[in-house]
């Protein structure tokens, strides 16, 4: 090691040792910026598609992808079958820079149970440049059989830059903490994407929340500084991509999930949004935003092709090199 080196981890430990914590990262890091697009779907695999990779979910996901010209990519509710179709078909529209390393899967479901015919059952991401190795985290048990999960997976030429996709549970049954099953797996979520960020990564997460923007237990999530009629009482350090349009209503954004919600919508809305994307309020730069997609009808032998809206976004954050 050079002196500098030794030096600089002698000071290091001796700030600590006083109390003093590390010298501030900002003052020895590099940084860049760089703009993304993320897309994520719910597209119901199971429950509406039964495993089916031939109904053209397949093929309205690929031109959706393709025409918004998204760059990270989460899905939820997929069966293995239709995540190798979409390896498939992305490969052979061009999508990826590296066609041997840009997807990533994780069950919530094993194979062998009644979902997908047989198949497993969970959540994907995908990302036009490289992937690094994925974090796949169990979050605590709901008492149900489905396990649910967070994946993420870094850039491999930018490793500080983290995509992340999540599917919570809707339970709301008390668990052995006191907590609500869906509180804890949230909490989870939160605990582990600020534990990246304290290591200096950059998250990007995209997925099916299983709660509205104004619940409380979405209020650690949401950044203190939005306060809305439709969304108060926030504490956290984050935004939605879609919180700031003023078109449909402010602070909580456009629905996402058909069917009956779970609590009033704001806004006189409908249906509900529960299909999110958070990015830390520190590592946004200049705008960003968010739409809902409607829902396509072209898929066959279903009435549409999810019972969730396809959610862009884009954002433009920093990070560290």
């Amino acid at each position: 090691m050079h002196l500098r080196g030794i030096c600089g981890t002698v000071l290091a430990a001796l700030l600590l040792l006083l109390g003093l914590g590390a010298p501030a990262r900002a003052a020895t890091t590099t940084t860049a910026v760089a703009a993304h697009t993320l897309w994520q779907w719910n597209v119901a695999g199971n429950t509406l598609h039964h495993a089916s990779t031939t109904d053209g979910l397949i093929g309205q996901a690929v031109a959706s992808i393709a025409s918004r010209d998204a760059d990270l990519v989460a899905l939820n509710e997929l069966c293995k079958g239709q995540y190798t179709a979409l390896v498939d078909a992305l490969r052979a529209a061009g999508w990826p820079q590296d066609s041997a390393n840009f997807a990533r899967f994780e069950p919530s479901l094993p194979a062998g149970t009644a979902a997908c015919r047989g198949q497993e059952y969970g959540s994907a991401v995908f990302s036009r440049a490289p992937l690094g190795s994925a974090d796949r985290v169990t979050l605590p048990d709901d008492g149900n059989a489905e396990q649910r999960k967070l994946l993420c997976a870094p850039l491999r030429d930018t490793p500080h830059l983290r995509f992340c996709t999540t599917h919570i549970t809707t339970s709301n049954e008390v668990s052995a903490n006191g907590l609500a099953n869906n509180v804890n797996q949230l909490n989870a979520v939160l605990d582990t994407i600020e534990g990246f960020h304290a290591a200096g990564d950059t998250v990007l997460i995209a997925g099916d929340f299983n709660a509205q923007p104004h619940y409380s237990r979405l209020d650690p999530y949401y950044s203190r500084t939005l306060s809305t009629p439709s969304n108060a009482s926030n504490t956290g350090s984050y935004r939605e991509l879609d919180d700031n349009d003023a078109d449909h209503c402010l602070g909580y954004g456009e629905w996402t999930a058909a069917g009956t919600p779970g609590a009033t919508p704001p806004c006189g809305q409908e249906y509900a949004k529960i299909d999110l994307m958070f990015v830390r309020e520190d590592r946004i730069v200049g705008a960003y935003s968010a739409d809902s997609l409607g829902i396509s009808t072209a898929c066959t032998g279903v009435a549409a092709c999810s019972d969730h809206r396809i959610v862009v976004g884009s954002a433009t954050v920093q990070y560290e090199l």
